[in-house]
């Protein structure tokens, strides 16, 4: 019985000691987009589109997926506002711009799957947010007349408020 307790007492040593050699994990340090530069985007979006005579509906989300601002001009239609925040979605997901997504759905045989994810939205309009060679986020605009406006307008907006990606 003593011998028992005693080969016990040793493996109890050793797995403490064995546990302790084999440092934690550290958390992970990963940048994403908060609250107030989710609205900047945003904000810089609706600017850029009424600059150019169009509403607009705007998602901004963080590197999770996870919708952060949404911003909605008068009069655009519903439809625009699940648009907004998929293309932001597929452009985090794929971490592409979402017009360039559609055209290779478009030519590629081997993309074209692409369109069977229903969490992705291939229509132009949604790009991912870069910082410092990071995906941290994408953003998505809709229903500014058109795709070409849609990427214009996104672009526009992250060339003003993270101007060292451009």
């Amino acid at each position: 019985m003593r011998s028992l307790t005693r080969i016990m007492l040793v493996l109890a040593l050793f797995s403490s000691v064995a546990a302790a050699a084999v440092p934690a994990a550290p958390p992970l340090d990963r940048k994403t987009v908060s609250l107030a530069l989710a609205n900047e985007l945003a904000t810089a979006v609706i600017e850029k589109c009424m600059a150019l005579g169009k509403a607009s509906v705007v998602a901004v989300v963080d590197r999770g997926g996870n919708l952060v601002a949404l911003q909605r001009g008068d009069d655009i239609g519903p439809h625009n506002t699940i648009a907004a925040q998929r293309k932001a979605f597929t452009a985090l997901s794929t971490k592409t711009a979402t017009t360039l997504l559609a055209k290779r759905a478009a030519t590629d045989p081997t993309a074209g799957n692409l369109t069977t994810v229903p969490e992705l939205l291939l229509l132009g309009g949604g790009l991912p947010l870069v910082v410092e060679g990071e995906t941290i986020g994408g953003i998505g605009v809709a229903g500014s007349g058109g795709s070409a406006n849609d990427d214009l307008c996104a672009a526009a907006a992250i060339a003003q408020v993270l101007p060292t990606n451009h």
